[in-house]
């Protein structure tokens, strides 16, 4: 089989990281891969040798001509592969793949990455979305944002996990308090740093982590000033193996306001870090989390829940512990050979 990823480009990011991960696993199946970088062409992720990486553009700045001359870019591309499937990731990468590929045999299968109640244009993505192609969800509430007619032409998989992960660790961890994620109002690190500001009060010994990067850096920097706390919060900055880095500390926090699933949250559990979540929107957190049992659940928004999550995790050894031993049943739940063979069965097109 013949499959091309389209991305805007592979810069960090869980939606990149799954598209890599699918990439290299088709390539390792046997397929013929390519990913089509429409947006730029930097690359943050180890790509197998098999797998092309081919760029037809840069970004177009929100221009409609240089919009219109990508999708003209894309369809004779893709008029060069009539055979190839079409993976999509992204709403407007979506938009520009359906109309770049009208009237061409190709299939085309495209998937949500995020909250589809999000979008700023609804209305025009489901008229466009009702065109052509066949659609992945990472949840049901995601998929059940969607007509009738296109959630018949779909199916969920969640993501999958990466599989060079590290042993759990059982030694003594240090009082770090780790979140990942670019640093955009989406994550909501404003609610973390408040959280933590409240935490370190009667956690004084302890530091929190900031992983990623983004156009809310000085602010968040500028709040952590503001609250005391700047010389116990860290800026750590895009990292390619966080893993290891952040597997002997005390806790990880999603304080997202909305998730597709969040890659990071899923591989914090996968090595045993104990975990707490925002219960956001679209329902992926909810559905790795049973609260209290392989992790912890806070309402949205909310300072002193994220506070008193910490204090708990940070005082209840027991509740550490079982929470960790818990949650890395997510390694064989959501493990790559797993997500990537659901992916490549829906990818190839069912035979009468």
């Amino acid at each position: 089989m013949e499959v091309i990823f389209v991305t805007s480009a592979l810069k960090g990011g869980g939606a990149e990281r799954v598209m890599t991960t699918l990439a290299n696993q088709f390539a390792n199946m046997g397929d013929t891969v390519t990913i089509l970088m429409v947006a730029g062409d930097a690359c943050d992720y180890a790509l197998d040798p098999a797998v092309t990486l081919s760029c037809i553009g840069q970004a177009s700045g929100g221009n409609p001509l240089k919009q219109v001359s990508r999708i003209f870019k894309m369809r004779r591309y893709f008029k060069w592969h009539p055979k190839a499937v079409l993976i999509s990731f992204s709403t407007t990468i979506n938009l520009f793949s359906i109309l770049a590929s009208i009237g061409l045999p190709n299939r085309l299968i495209l998937s949500e990455r995020n909250d589809p109640n999000r979008c700023s244009y609804k209305a025009l993505r489901n008229l466009i979305y009702s065109f052509k192609g066949y659609y992945v969800f990472q949840t049901t509430d995601a998929r059940d944002c969607f007509s009738e007619k296109i959630r018949k032409r779909s199916t969920v998989i969640p993501n999958p996990l990466r599989d060079d992960l590290s042993e759990v660790v059982t030694s003594l961890r240090r009082k770090i308090v780790v979140a990942a994620g670019r640093l955009e109002p989406q994550k909501n690190h404003r609610l973390l740093i408040e959280a933590f500001a409240a935490f370190h009060k009667t956690h004084p010994d302890y530091a929190l982590h900031l992983y990623g990067r983004g156009s809310l850096e000085s602010d968040l920097k500028r709040l952590a000033a503001e609250l005391g706390i700047a010389e116990s919060v860290v800026f750590k900055g895009f990292c390619k193996n966080i893993l290891t880095e952040i597997i002997d500390c005390a806790m990880y926090v999603l304080s997202s306001d909305y998730e597709g699933i969040s890659n990071s949250l899923m591989e914090a559990m996968a090595i045993g870090l104990p975990v707490i979540s925002t219960d956001c929107p679209i329902g992926g957190s909810r559905m790795l989390i049973q609260d209290g049992e392989n992790g912890l659940l806070i309402p949205m928004q909310d300072v002193k829940a994220l506070a008193d999550a910490m204090s708990k995790l940070a005082d209840d050894q027991a509740l550490a512990n079982k929470i960790s031993r818990n949650e890395i049943r997510v390694r064989e739940a959501y493990s790559k050979e797993r997500i990537c063979q659901k992916w490549h069965d829906f990818v190839i097109p069912k035979k009468n």
